[in-house]
C-alpha cells in the first residue's frame, strides 16, 4: 500500500498540467501536437505507469521516469543480462577508464547503497563511483529530494543502475544540481564536461529550443538526451543538435529471443530548432528526434530513499543512461558528439551495427503525420528509420 500511495500524486499533477514535458509545440505540417496526459501518451500496451515529476513551472526540468503503479515482489522487469544480450554488449570485457557522468536534481543520500545493492545482485561487482555538487564538491550536497521533487532520487537511482546495466566496468560520476531549474541543471552539465567525463546522459526535459546550447558543446563530449515520455514532440536540451537524442522502444523476450518495437510514450518528432546540415529527412524542416533508441518500459531497478526495494520503470530515462553505457564500451566519446553518426552511416554499417525497429508508432501524434515515419516505424521512403526509435537500437557497439 505505501508504494501506490507514494504515485498517487505524481499521476494527479501528470494529469492536470499534460504536456509539460513535451517541450514546446512542435512545427508540423499543418499544426502542432501536445500531449493530452499520461494515459492517453503511453497507450493501451504500457498502461499502469505514471510519471515521478512534473513541474509546470516555465524554465524547471521534469525527470522522464516512470513508475509501475503496482508493483509485484521481489525483482521483477528486464535486467542487465537481457540488455546485455539483446543488445550484443561486450561489456564484461569494455569499458574500463570511460566516464559516463549523470546529471540530475536534489540529492539522493542512498544513492551509492542503493546501486551497490543493484550491482550485487546482479553481479556486477564493484562500482567506480563518486558524488558531486554542480560546482565539481564531494560535499555541499542539494537538499534531499522531497514533496513534489521527490521522483528525482527514483530517477538518480535508476540512472547510475542504468549505466551500471550495459558498462559495468565504467566509472560513473554522478552530479547533483541544486534545483530542477534549468540553469542549475546546465551548470552541472559545464562542470561535469569542464572535469574530464567522457560521455554526458540527462534523462530529463523541458523548455522548445529556447535554452543556451553553450554547455551541451565541449569538443571532445558526448551528451545525450531523453526524449521525454508522452508521446509526440520534441523537447531540450533532446532537440540540440550537439545532443544525441534518446528515443524508446519495448523489448520482449520469448524463450532465448527478443523482439523491439516502438514504446508509445517516446518523445519525437519535428522541433523549433533549426535543422543540422547532417539531417536530411524530406518532411521536417528543423531539427528531428530521434538519433537512436533502446528499452524504455517494464526494467527492475532497486531503491530505498522513496520505496522499499525493488521497483519497476519505464520511460525514455531508461534508454538514456543505458546508451550513455554503450558510449562507454565503445570508447569513442571524442569523436562521436551529436546524432551526425548515425545519420551518415552506410546501409552496410546500419544493418550490421543496429536493430532497425520496423513497428508501432506513438501516440498523439497530428493527423496529418499518423502514417509519417516521424510517429511511425516502418512506413514509407524511411522504412529503416522513425522518429521515436530513430536508427534503431544497438546490434554491439559498431555504430557507438
Amino acid at each position: 500500500m505505501e508504494r501506490l500511495m507514494k504515485v498517487a500524486a505524481p499521476l494527479f499533477v501528470a494529469l492536470a498540467f499534460a504536456g509539460c514535458n513535451a517541450g514546446g509545440s512542435p512545427n508540423v505540417p499543418g499544426g502542432s501536437a501536445q500531449s493530452s496526459g499520461p494515459s492517453q501518451a503511453l497507450g493501451s500496451e504500457a498502461s499502469g505507469y505514471a510519471p515521478v515529476c512534473m513541474d509546470p513551472r516555465p524554465g524547471y526540468m521534469n525527470c522522464d521516469a516512470l513508475i509501475a503503479t503496482t508493483l509485484p515482489p521481489g525483482v521483477a522487469g528486464l535486467t542487465p543480462a537481457d540488455f546485455q544480450k539483446a543488445y550484443e554488449l561486450p561489456s564484461k570485457t569494455k569499458g574500463a577508464g570511460q566516464i559516463v557522468a549523470i546529471v540530475d536534481a536534489y540529492d539522493n543520500p542512498k544513492v551509492a547503497s542503493d546501486l551497490s545493492a543493484y550491482r550485487k545482485n546482479f553481479g556486477l561487482g564493484t562500482a567506480k563511483f563518486a558524488k558531486y555538487n554542480q560546482l565539481g564538491q564531494k560535499k555541499n550536497y542539494p537538499a534531499h529530494c522531497s514533496g513534489s521533487n521527490a521522483g528525482w532520487c527514483l530517477e538518480i537511482d535508476l540512472d547510475v543502475q542504468m549505466v551500471s546495466a550495459s558498462c559495468a566496468k565504467c566509472t560513473i560520476w554522478l552530479f547533483e544540481a541544486n534545483t530542477n531549474n534549468s540553469s542549475d541543471l546546465y551548470a552541472a552539465v559545464a562542470r561535469a564536461a569542464k572535469m574530464g567525463a567522457h560521455i554526458i546522459s540527462n534523462s530529463y526535459g523541458g523548455g522548445g529550443g529556447s535554452a543556451s546550447y553553450g554547455d551541451f558543446a565541449k569538443p571532445g563530449v558526448t551528451y545525450l538526451a531523453s526524449a521525454g515520455d508522452f508521446g509526440y514532440g520534441m523537447q531540450d536540451p533532446a532537440d540540440y543538435d550537439t545532443v544525441v537524442s534518446v528515443g524508446g522502444t519495448m523489448l520482449s523476450k520469448r524463450g532465448a529471443k527478443y523482439s523491439e518495437r516502438v514504446w508509445p510514450g517516446s518523445g519525437a518528432g519535428c522541433s523549433v530548432v533549426a535543422k543540422p546540415a547532417w539531417q536530411h529527412d524530406p518532411t521536417c524542416a528543423q531539427r528531428t528526434g530521434n538519433d537512436v533508441s533502446a528499452v524504455a518500459f517494464n526494467v527492475a531497478e532497486y531503491d530505498t530513499f522513496g520505496y522499499s526495494g525493488w521497483i519497476v520503470v519505464g520511460g525514455t530515462s531508461i534508454s538514456t543512461p543505458l546508451l550513455g553505457g554503450v558510449y562507454g564500451l565503445a570508447g569513442n566519446a571524442k569523436s562521436r558528439q551529436s546524432g551526425k553518426a548515425f545519420w551518415t552511416l552506410s546501409k552496410t554499417s546500419r544493418f550490421r551495427d543496429l536493430h532497425v525497429i520496423t513497428k508501432g508508432a506513438v501516440s498523439n501524434c497530428p493527423g496529418s503525420l499518423s502514417g509519417s515515419y516521424l510517429c511511425k516505424a516502418g512506413t514509407g521512403q524511411y522504412k529503416t528509420y522513425s522518429g521515436p526509435a530513430g536508427w534503431g537500437t544497438p546490434k554491439g557497439i559498431g555504430a557507438f
